[in-house]
């Protein structure tokens, strides 16, 4: 399961009212290859179930990871970063060994 931070809750129910998606979307999670650790992160609206697809609610957010994501992201929590660092979304992620510099990539 992939969890919420309150942080991460508000700016995706901002972003959702601003770009006017209706109850149907959900915040799609995926591992992707890439990134100076091997691995990225990818995150995205979508509102098309695939075969396969874990459907996941925590705070009122609904999250799909395809299975090979899940694999890799089971227990990780999604915040919200907006300090002096640089604003976006962080994964806390208890399945990475390594992570780079940026914390956009990892390696299991």
């Amino acid at each position: 399961m992939v969890t919420v931070t309150e942080k991460a809750k508000e700016r995706i129910l901002q972003i959702m009212k601003d770009e006017q998606y209706d109850d149907n979307y959900f915040v799609r999670v995926a591992v992707v290859s890439g990134g100076c650790s091997g691995l990225s992160y990818d995150l995205k609206f979508d509102n098309e179930q695939k075969q396969g697809d874990q459907i996941f609610e925590d705070k009122g957010i609904k999250i799909c990871l395809d299975i090979k994501s899940y694999l890799y992201l089971a227990g990780t929590e999604l915040d919200y970063s907006d300090g002096l660092n640089g604003k976006g979304f962080e994964f806390h992620n208890p399945n990475a060994t390594r992570t780079c510099a940026c914390g956009e990539s990892f390696s299991v």
